[in-house]
């Protein structure tokens, strides 16, 4: 190996390891307590090697954010061994509930957040800067064409009602996430329930 080929396995190295800690630090402290100081700390280093790295915390927790988006993609991808695309298409909302629910830090930063987005917006060009999250939304706009091909839901247009599904459910989860169910005083296992429940509706009111 080069001199060359080393610096960059070793630049690619320090930034794993400073995403790592500051992921860490994220899920068990939350991103109010999350500094760039705090994640040196952390690895052991001064802040203004973050900084050779990531230009502030947003960008820093724009790589988390897609690594997010990579966890999703990867549980939403089992659902593509489903034939049926209007099962599948159930299947992808049980898996974006269930995600959001087992990792709502995770979705706090993907979906609610305004940090990451401030970073998209430096880098709206670069064609890599959102590949995870286009290609989960991907996912479910291509599922929903085929259930329109196949006349199986009323819809004519298939980013249309892919909104329409991300949307409703987005609402239902980031409810539960922001504890707003709390008002209604019910067991956490109902609660999962009414969410998968609502979710049938979302989806029998786009049968054809």
């Amino acid at each position: 190996m080069g001199i060359v080929e080393r610096k960059e396995r070793e630049k690619t190295e320090m930034r794993d390891r400073i995403v790592e800690a500051a992921t860490l630090m994220f899920l068990e402290d939350g991103y109010e307590k999350t500094s760039i100081r705090n994640i040196a700390e952390k690895i052991e280093y001064s802040p203004a090697t973050i900084y050779l790295y990531f230009k502030d915390k947003d960008e820093l927790f724009f790589a988390i954010h897609n690594i997010g988006f990579q966890l999703l993609l990867k549980e939403t991808e089992k659902s593509h061994k489903i034939k049926n695309p209007l099962k599948r298409l159930h299947d992808i909302g049980v898996t974006y509930i269930e995600f959001a629910l087992n990792n709502p830090e995770y979705y706090d930063l993907m979906f609610i957040m305004r940090s990451p987005m401030n970073a998209l917006k430096e880098k709206h060009g670069d064609e890599q800067c959102w590949t995870y999250g286009e290609a989960v939304f991907g996912t479910l706009v291509s599922t929903i064409q085929e259930c329109i091909d196949q006349k199986l839901i009323k819809s004519k247009d298939a980013t249309i009602a892919s909104m329409y599904t991300w949307s409703m459910v987005h609402g239902l989860v980031s409810l539960k996430i922001r504890e707003r169910f709390k008002v209604m005083d019910l067991p956490e296992d109902q609660i999962r329930k009414m969410l998968l429940q609502s979710l049938d509706e979302v989806i029998n009111n786009m049968k054809a």
